[in-house]
């Protein structure tokens, strides 16, 4: 297999096609970091080029994922699922990244909307895999933190313990 990648076509639709089958590496867990790297540029370029094509950040947030960039991934497919919120691969790749990192209700949301808007039985049967993964997280006590109260008044707490504690040392 070619490590090259190909570069854009001015049909975005055979890009697609093509994007998807050269990428550099096999296995992402040992992917080589220059050719990583490089792979990386070459998809900013084209989503510079193509700045409303959710398929190119879709790619490009996965490459971001695979060099554990995970800002970067985020704001990718974020991006990618504001372009084309009907976007299938978009809504999967953007809640596995959620699963991955353990916001197992957004992971949950995501990948209810990715389900319904899946074309064929394959798409169907990743999101249904995703979603029991999830669920499985979610039963066998992994906690599932949602950060919606606010730290105001245990961050006042803990600074009046830090004031109380520095009196009662400077008065000795």
């Amino acid at each position: 297999m070619s490590t090259a990648v190909v570069k854009a076509p001015g049909d975005l639709e055979s890009w697609r096609l093509e994007a998807a089958a050269t990428v550099p590496w096999r296995d992402p867990h040992h992917a080589p970091g220059e050719e990583l790297a490089r792979y990386i540029e070459e998809l900013e370029l084209a989503c510079q080029s193509n700045p409303e094509s959710a398929a190119l950040r879709v790619c490009l947030g996965v490459a971001h994922a695979v060099n554990l960039d995970v800002y970067r991934s985020m704001d990718t497919l974020e991006e990618a699922v504001r372009i084309e919120p009907d976007n299938f691969w978009a809504r999967l790749k953007y809640a596995e990244l959620h699963y991955r990192l353990r916001v197992l209700n957004r992971a949950e949301e995501e990948t209810r909307k990715a389900a319904d808007l899946a074309t064929n039985r394959i798409q169907l049967a990743l999101a249904r895999q995703q979603m029991r993964e999830i669920r499985t997280l979610q039963h066998t006590s992994v906690r599932n933190v949602a950060w919606t109260k606010p730290l105001t008044t245990p961050a006042l707490v803990l600074a009046l313990m830090f004031a109380a504690v520095f009196v009662l040392m400077a008065w000795q």
